[in-house]
């Protein structure tokens, strides 16, 4: 199942099904999706419940659609994933991902596609589909090398091979490890949602559109966004009770 809770502009959506590593299964892809939609307007922190972040999809759920032969099953099950990475991408608040454990498959993947990652030193990072024959989805052939690079995400989706935490640090697959993992993603978590919002939608948008704009038109998107915020009252207060202080 999926779980929220919202407080003071942070909607912490919480993968729970502990006893199967939260692999996804049943409507969880959906519902992640929901959750996700109902929390547009905070900041939001994705975790999951026990000592795993989320071990990707169900495989005895997969082998029975293989087994029936189920091809529009499964990709019902590709399109709720490529749905929710969407999601993310166009979400006007950012995404945390809390990686309390191991991130495995699609939920290496849902975890490459947020907008940063806290993992505590217990996370595990693997591309495993290789390890059942199948190919990377969830946006991960997108995702990974633009964290890590080319051909250190061939190697790792090629072997299947597990990353820990400190090495994905290393490689860029995580921003922070945490030594306690829930406080510092909460003080980042508020912090982040103490800015305006109109703000960290376009900064948001601008970071996206850094990946394929060439210099001058990205100062160009710069300049739009920056008189928006010039323009707005949040600025002027901030800017006055910044003279104020000095």
């Amino acid at each position: 199942m999926i779980r929220t809770a919202t407080d003071n502009a942070v909607t912490t959506i919480t993968i729970d099904r502990p006893e199967k590593l939260n692999a996804f299964a049943g409507t969880m892809r959906e519902d992640l999706l929901a959750a996700l939609r109902g929390a547009e307007g905070n900041v939001v922190v994705l975790t999951g419940a026990g000592r795993a972040f989320c071990a990707g999809g169900d495989v005895e759920y997969m082998a029975s659609l293989q087994e029936a032969n189920d091809v529009d099953g499964f990709r019902k099950l590709l399109d709720a994933g490529r749905d929710v990475v969407v999601q993310i991408a166009t979400m006007p608040k950012p995404v945390i991902a809390a990686v309390n454990g191991v991130a495995a498959g699609a939920g290496c993947n849902l975890a490459l596609a947020c907008d940063y990652r806290i993992a505590s030193a217990q996370a595990k990072f693997g591309e495993s589909f290789v390890r059942i024959g199948l190919h990377p989805d969830w946006g991960g052939t997108w995702l990974l090398p633009r964290l890590a690079g080319a051909s250190r995400a061939f190697e790792m989706m090629a072997t299947g091979r597990i990353v820990d935490a400190g090495e994905a640090l290393r490689i860029g697959l995580v921003d922070r490890v945490a030594d306690d993992l829930a406080a510092e993603t909460e003080t980042l978590a508020r912090t982040i949602a103490a800015a305006p919002p109109a703000l960290l939608a376009d900064l948001k948008r601008a970071l996206a559109a850094s990946r394929t704009n060439g210099l001058g038109a990205q100062i160009e998107l710069e300049s739009e966004h920056q008189l928006r915020a010039f323009q707005s009252a949040e600025a002027r207060q901030r800017i006055m009770a910044f003279l104020k202080r000095s």
